[in-house]
């Protein structure tokens, strides 16, 4: 239901430039009139359910059988949204762009970002729906982590390799890159390179290049929380690599089957965002498009 109310209000009121300010996607609170306004873009955010403050410490974190902290999920939250530069807890001016990039950030607009237009939205950026990450066991016990986000084809999935493998030689530029990981006591440290300069950090527009190397840090440090402590090194659009942290907050779970569940969201079959700007997917046509005559 909440894909449903988002789809069908975000073209009315991104078409008629409504502001509101509010609406947290880490606690998944809504804004007090239902909208929130991100980089211009506003849209109506009914919020994803998490828990509450008091339950954040309710129960023991979880392990899974092989005895490493659960890191699953699902979560809401956990990544850049409007700013990665504020969103991952640095000041304004601290993310050390350099000049090129920052005159490229400063004159994108929201609307042109490829996110709207139902692209993958890349590593380090989320939405208002929940978030997992799945793991996958076989004899020799686990090889690989999924993560996989509702919305499905914006979202995309990323691989994480757990059986020991290194970064391929001559890897294809990619949305998602190439992400091989370890455990580090309680911690999950995922390693990825190997991307396309393609998206945006968030919808201010800020940009990277095919040198983008992520060293995230997982950690879970109460039942309600997961934590990723982020090393971001780019030598081609920053001056030296930086650190941010980003905190989910655990879904709550539904009261009939007492777990947290992703829902079926593919972007495309009502791609309101894109519809807004003129955009129509699979037909050719871009800005200025009649969005009426479908």
């Amino acid at each position: 239901m909440r894909q449903i109310v988002i789809a069908i209000a975000s073209v009315l009121i991104a078409a008629t430039h409504a502001y509101a300010q509010g609406g947290d996607f880490t606690t998944g609170t809504p804004a007090a009139d239902g909208k929130t306004n991100e980089g211009g873009v506003v849209f109506i955010n009914p919020g994803t359910p998490v828990l509450r403050d008091n339950e954040i410490n309710s129960q023991p974190v979880p392990r899974l059988p092989d005895g490493h902290v659960d890191l699953t999920g699902p979560w809401v939250g956990g990544g850049a949204i409007a700013d990665i530069e504020r969103d991952g807890g640095l000041k304004a001016g601290e993310l050390p762009l350099l000049p090129w990039a920052k005159e490229l950030r400063d004159t994108r607009k929201s609307q042109d970002d490829p996110y709207t237009a139902c692209m993958p939205m890349g590593p380090l950026r989320t939405n208002p729906y929940p978030w997992k990450l799945v793991m996958s066991y076989t004899s020799k016990g686990l090889t690989h982590i999924f993560i996989l986000h509702e919305l499905m084809d914006d979202g995309v999935h990323r691989t994480v390799f757990m059986d020991g493998r290194k970064h391929p030689a001559g890897m294809i530029p990619s949305w998602v890159g190439h992400s091989i990981g370890r455990w580090d006591g309680d911690a999950l440290v995922v390693d990825t390179v190997g991307f396309n300069d393609k998206f945006w950090f968030d919808r201010r527009g800020t940009p990277h290049t095919d040198q983008l190397h992520l060293v995230e840090r997982y950690t879970r440090p109460n039942y309600g929380t997961l934590v990723n402590d982020v090393t971001l090194e780019d030598p081609g659009a920053l001056a030296h690599p930086v650190t941010l942290q980003f905190k989910s907050r655990l879904m709550r779970p539904d009261r009939e089957t007492g777990s947290g569940d992703l829902m079926e969201f593919v972007c495309n079959e009502n791609n309101q965002y894109g519809s807004a700007g003129g955009f129509q997917p699979g037909t050719g046509a871009g800005n200025g498009a009649n969005i009426n005559n479908r």
